[in-house]
């Protein structure tokens, strides 16, 4: 059953956040979670993540903008640090509200809460017709990263607020789509070096124990084909399909923040 899971959601979301450079890792999470203790489930997500990563800027990374992938994304891997140094201090503040459903528990925090208004925002200019050709100068690019991966290293969320950003700097469609998988991959570079190879050394044995190890590759492929689709798809999307299909997920994504689901 595990197999099944894990292979269709990485199959169905890979290939569509081809597009909109977030949601994998937010998606996969639950599905290895159901199987696996959260920190395990962690590990596996990230791993996923990243060898897809690696794949998807092999098939499109030549088209991305080294120098706003290196102004975004060397700004966002620190201060992401930040980031996760504030939620660790801020995590013992009390949820807002908790309540159960479905026999599980979830809490609505701070974090969350403003987390979900700024991608609530970022949705709202996506769709409103004065504001869908606004445009962000490349000299807040390193204001965007710095504030993406921020907010990311607090919430876990720094795919969506990264899209939401970059979107708006007047990439062509194939140039933002590379430069997102860029910034991904400098982002899991770093994020692997403190978590990923820590669960592999410290816990390798399990790979074996758990049937992990073949759960992970299951992932990948489904997640390599899932990609490959999305890139030979590419010439037929419009970036206004994007668009609005980035707007769809950070509502989507905000709503659940909101309510404490992810």
């Amino acid at each position: 059953m595990e197999y099944i899971v894990i292979a269709l959601v990485a199959l169905f979301v890979s290939g569509l956040t081809f597009f909109s450079g977030f949601g994998l890792g937010t998606l996969l999470l639950p599905a290895f979670a159901i199987f696996f203790p959260i920190e395990i489930a962690i590990a596996a997500t990230a791993v996923v993540h990243f060898v897809n990563n690696i794949y998807k800027f092999i098939l499109i990374g030549r088209e991305g903008n080294l120098k706003v992938i290196l102004t975004f994304g060397i700004p966002a891997v620190v201060a992401a640090i930040g980031g996760a140094y504030l939620l660790d201090i801020i995590s013992e503040i009390e949820g807002l509200v908790t309540y159960t459903l479905f026999e599980k528990e979830f809490t609505v925090t701070p974090v969350k809460i403003i987390i979900a208004v700024l991608m609530m925002i970022f949705a709202v200019f996506e769709l409103i017709p004065n504001l869908k050709n606004f445009k962000i100068d490349n000299k807040w690019i390193p204001i965007g990263g710095i504030l993406s991966g921020f907010f990311g290293g607090l919430s876990g969320h720094q795919g969506a607020l990264r899209t939401a950003f970059l979107i708006r700097t007047g990439l062509e469609k194939k140039e933002f789509i590379g430069t997102l998988t860029g910034c991904s991959l400098l982002i899991d570079i770093t994020r692997i070096t403190v978590y990923g190879l820590t669960f592999i050394k410290t816990d390798f044995g399990i790979l074996d124990q758990t049937g992990l190890l073949n759960l992970l590759i299951v992932g990948i492929f489904a997640a390599f084909i899932g990609t490959t689709f999305g890139r030979y798809q590419i010439e037929k999307i419009t970036f206004r399909a994007i668009q609005y299909t980035v707007a769809a997920m950070l509502f989507l994504l905000a709503i659940a923040l909101g309510m404490g689901v992810v």
